[in-house]
């Protein structure tokens, strides 16, 4: 398997040390970066597989590395780390480009598993088929299957599950899922989010008030999560 590159760019010293050797225990090869201007330059020095990336940094803080390296055409996964829970915060980084985030203190355990299904789901991102829990969203056929039998989808449902799937675990605004569902030209809030989430849910989950899939970020948004199948 070819060696997966995380860069992190972060400058408390000894959370970068951490960071560094927990990812190079798990087979990465790691560069580092202790402040915004030097995380850009190596960012577009040179490709890496998944970019963490901390939001209150000198020289360059992370909003700006972030919309410079998107800015750039560079697709990689990226994780804000912040030591901010305000949800303008959150939502800022979001959609300047990153991809999800975490509070610190945060659990590196949980950020290896985040780190990890992000490349395993790039990996997958050319399928036609997508299977999730009990279900498989058949692209082509504009089909939605849960243990084999078809389940009908309006063309909305469609579209926001299929735009759910193509972003598993990533946490999604309601001002971007709208953008990309019902487009920029039309004038809806994120209620009518809210609504088609709903009968989404009743549609896919087993129990849709306790949603396995389609996960409440509060006050920001949704983040769908595959799941495994019931046995």
């Amino acid at each position: 398997m070819t060696e997966r590159t995380v860069l992190i760019i972060e400058d408390d010293a000894t959370l970068l040390r951490g960071l560094k050797d927990n990812f190079e225990s798990q087979g990465f090869a790691v560069r580092t970066a202790g402040d915004g201007k030097l995380g850009l330059a190596a960012a577009l020095a040179g490709p890496c597989d998944l970019l963490l990336l901390d939001i209150m940094l000198p020289q360059l803080n992370g909003y700006e590395v972030c919309r410079l390296i998107r800015g750039q055409g560079l697709e990689m996964p990226i994780i804000m780390l912040t030591a901010k829970g305000q949800e303008e915060d959150i939502v800022r980084g979001l959609e300047l480009g990153a991809d999800d985030y975490v509070t610190k203190p945060f659990s590196i355990r949980e950020l290896l598993a985040r780190a990890h299904a992000f490349l395993r789901r790039r990996q997958d991102a050319t399928a036609e088929t997508m299977p999730f829990g009990d279900c498989e969203l058949d692209l082509a056929a504009h089909k939605l299957f849960k243990r084999g039998a078809e389940v009908p989808l309006t063309a909305k449902e469609f579209r926001l599950l299929a735009y759910f799937l193509e972003r598993a675990g990533r946490a999604l605004t309601r001002r971007d899922i709208l953008n990309a569902v019902w487009g920029r030209s039309v004038i809806v809030t994120g209620r009518s989010v809210d609504r088609c989430v709903t009968t989404l849910r009743a549609k896919i989950e087993p129990d849709p008030h306790r949603p396995r899939h389609i996960q409440t970020i509060r006050d920001i948004g949704y983040r769908f999560q595959l799941g495994e199948p019931d046995v």
